[in-house]
C-alpha cells in the first residue's frame, strides 16, 4: 500500500551472488576448490592481484609434483635443496610485497603531507593578505586625515590673511545675492548644508531591473521565441511550377546568362583572317523551329471565378496575420504592461517578495552552517586519518626492522650451530683416537706384566676370544636379517603413511633422540663443572706443596 523512492541503484542493494552446493567425486581434487577462500567483495570479481596469486599457486603445485620421493635416500639432499630454494623465493616475494605496500602507503603519506602544506601555505597567504589590507586601510585613513587637516589649516590661513586687522564685518545681503558664487547660491557642505541629501528618493526604482529575483521573474515571463532563437533554413528557389511549366523569372535568368556568356566569348574572341577557300564547303541548313503553341482564350466566367478566389485568399491571409498579431500581443501582455508603467509593486507583492527574500536568506544561512559543519568534520577526519596512517607506517617500519634483525640473528644462529657441530665431530674423532691409543697402551702394559701367565689362562683367553668372535658374527647376521625385515616394513609403512603420520614420526624422533642427547650434554657439562672445582683445588694443593 506504500511506495518508496530511493536514491540508490538496484546494483548497490544487491546481495552476494548465489553459490550452489557441490559434490566432489572421490579421488579428484578440482582446482576450483582451491579458490574457496575468495568471496564476493574479498577477491571476487578477480583482479590482477588474484590472478597472480592463482598463477603462483599453480606453479607451487607443479613444483610440489616435481619433488623427489621421501623413500629414496639418495634424493633427500636434492629435495632439501629444492625446498631451501623455494623458501628463499617465497621470502623474497614476501619482501617485495611488503616493499610495494610500504611504497603505496608512503605515496599516500606524501600526498597528505603535500596537501596539508598547500593548505597551510594558502592560510598563511590569506592571513598576510588580510594583514596587508588592514595596514593599507590604516595608512589611507591616516593620509585622508592629514589631507583634511591640511585643507582646514589652509582655509584658516586664507581667512586670516583676508582680515589681517581682525575687524568685524557685517553681512552684506545685496552683495551675496549679486555674487552667484556666494554661500546663498552655492553653500559649502563643510558649513553643514548638504544640497544632495536624500536625492535617491527622486530616482525611479524598478524591482524587475534592480534585483536579481526581478530579472529572473522577467526572464521567466518572456516567451520561448525570445530566449531560444530558431533559425529557419532558406528554401531553395523552385524554377518550375506544380504543373511543370518554367517560370518567367527563371526563363529571364537563363536568357541573361546566355547573353552574358555570348558577350564574354565575343569580347575574348580573337579576329581571324579570312583565308581563300581551297575546297568546297557544305552549308548546313538550320533546324526548323517548332511551331509556337497557342493557348485558348479563357472565358469571362472563369476569369471572374479566378479573381474571386484570389481576393478570398488575400482576405484569409490578412485575417491569419491579424490573429497572429493578437496572439503575440496576448503573450506579451505582461511585458507591455511593465513597459507602460514603472511604479512600484503593490503592498501584497512587496510582502511576498520580502517573505521570499527572508526565506532565501534563511536557506543560505542554513546552507552556510551546514557547509561549515561539513568542513569541520572533514578537517577532524583528515587529522584522525593522518594520525592513523602515521601510526600504521611507524608500526610497519618497526616490524620490517624487526623481521630483518630476526633473519640476521637466525643466520648467525645457523652458522654458530654448524661450527659447533663441526667442532663436536672433530672432538669426538680426536677422543676416539685417544681412547683407542689408551686401550692399546693398557693392553701392551697388561701383556708386559702378565708375561709369565700359565697355559690355562692362555687357552682360556683363546676360547673366550673365539666365543666372542662367534657370538659377534651370529649377532651381526641376526642384526642384518632384522634390519632387512625392518627396512621392508618401514618402506611399506612409508608408502601408506600420510603427511600427518610423517610429522608425528619426526616429532617422536626429535623427542626421543635430540632432547635426551641435549639433556646428556647438559649433564656432562654440569659434571665437568663440578669436577673442575675439585681438580682446581687439587692443583692448588700440589703446587703449594711443591713450592
Amino acid at each position: 500500500t506504500l511506495g518508496t523512492q530511493t536514491d540508490y541503484r538496484d546494483g548497490e542493494a544487491q546481495t552476494d551472488p548465489y553459490s550452489p552446493e557441490y559434490v566432489v567425486p572421490s579421488g579428484s581434487v578440482p582446482e576450483l576448490l582451491t579458490l574457496a577462500t575468495l568471496t564476493w567483495g574479498r577477491g571476487l570479481p578477480a583482479g590482477l592481484a588474484e590472478v597472480e596469486m592463482i598463477e603462483r599457486a599453480r606453479e607451487k603445485r607443479a613444483w610440489e609434483a616435481t619433488l623427489p620421493a621421501m623413500n629414496n635416500a639418495s634424493q633427500i639432499a636434492k629435495r632439501r635443496k629444492m625446498m631451501d630454494d623455494m623458501e628463499r623465493k617465497e621470502w623474497a616475494f614476501r619482501e617485495q610485497e611488503i616493499e610495494k605496500l610500504q611504497n603505496v602507503r608512503l605515496e599516500a603519506l606524501k600526498k597528505l603531507l603535500q596537501r596539508r602544506e598547500e593548505n597551510q601555505n594558502e592560510l598563511d597567504a590569506k592571513r598576510l593578505d588580510d594583514h596587508w589590507q588592514n595596514h593599507q586601510k590604516a595608512t589611507e585613513e591616516k593620509i585622508r586625515k592629514m589631507q583634511h587637516n591640511f585643507a582646514l589649516m589652509l582655509r584658516k590661513l586664507a581667512a586670516k590673511r583676508n582680515n589681517v586687522m581682525g575687524k568685524l564685518k557685517r553681512r552684506d545681503i545685496i552683495e551675496e545675492y549679486t555674487d552667484f558664487a556666494s554661500q546663498t547660491y552655492a553653500p559649502l557642505s563643510r558649513i553643514g548644508y548638504f544640497p544632495d541629501n536624500h536625492s535617491e528618493r527622486y530616482v525611479v526604482k524598478n524591482f524587475y531591473l534592480d534585483t536579481f529575483a526581478g530579472l529572473c521573474e522577467l526572464e521567466e515571463s518572456l516567451p520561448d521565441s525570445v530566449t531560444q532563437v530558431k533559425i529557419k533554413a532558406p528554401k531553395p528557389k523552385y524554377t518550375t511550377t506544380k504543373t511543370g511549366f518554367i517560370k518567367r523569372a527563371a526563363r529571364l535568368e537563363v536568357d541573361l546568362a546566355q547573353v552574358h556568356q555570348a558577350l564574354l566569348e565575343k569580347k575574348n574572341k580573337v579576329k581571324e583572317l579570312k583565308k581563300p577557300l581551297r575546297f568546297l564547303e557544305k552549308l548546313e541548313k538550320p533546324v526548323p523551329q517548332p511551331p509556337t503553341p497557342i493557348l485558348e482564350k479563357p472565358s469571362i466566367e472563369e476569369e471572374e471565378t479566378e479573381l474571386a478566389v484570389i481576393s478570398l485568399q488575400k482576405l484569409l491571409r490578412g485575417r491569419a496575420i491579424q490573429n497572429m498579431m493578437y496572439e503575440e500581443k496576448e503573450r506579451r501582455l505582461e511585458l507591455i504592461q511593465e513597459l507602460r508603467t514603472t511604479h512600484a509593486l503593490q503592498e501584497d507583492g512587496q510582502l511576498l517578495l520580502k517573505a521570499e527574500a527572508q526565506m532565501t536568506l534563511a536557506l543560505q544561512q542554513q546552507h552556510n552552517l551546514q557547509m561549515h559543519k561539513l568542513s569541520t568534520l572533514e578537517s577532524h577526519l583528515a587529522r584522525e586519518e593522518g594520525r592513523a596512517l602515521a601510526n600504521i607506517f611507524d608500526f610497519l617500519s618497526k616490524e620490517l626492522v624487526r623481521l630483518q634483525e630476526e633473519r640476521k640473528i637466525h643466520a648467525f644462529v645457523m652458522l654458530a650451530e654448524r661450527q659447533r657441530r663441526m667442532r663436536e665431530a672433530e672432538e669426538s674423532g680426536r677422543r676416539q683416537v685417544e681412547e683407542r691409543q689408551r686401550q692399546e697402551e693398557d693392553e701392551i702394559f697388561k701383556q708386559a706384566r702378565e708375561g709369565d701367565c700359565t697355559i690355562d689362562s692362555y687357552l682360556e683367553d683363546i676360547i673366550l676370544s673365539s666365543m666372542e668372535n662367534t657370538a659377534e658374527e651370529q649377532a651381526r647376521e641376526e642384526v642384518q636379517r632384522m634390519a632387512v625385515e625392518i627396512n621392508d616394513i618401514a618402506y611399506e609403512m612409508e608408502s601408506r603413511r600420510t603427511r600427518l603420520q610423517s610429522e608425528e614420526i619426526v616429532a617422536e624422533l626429535v623427542y626421543d633422540f635430540l632432547i635426551p642427547e641435549a639433556e646428556k650434554m647438559s649433564t656432562r657439562e654440569k659434571v665437568r663443572q663440578s669436577q673442575r672445582k675439585h681438580i682446581y683445588a687439587a692443583h692448588q694443593i700440589i703446587h703449594r706443596d711443591t713450592e
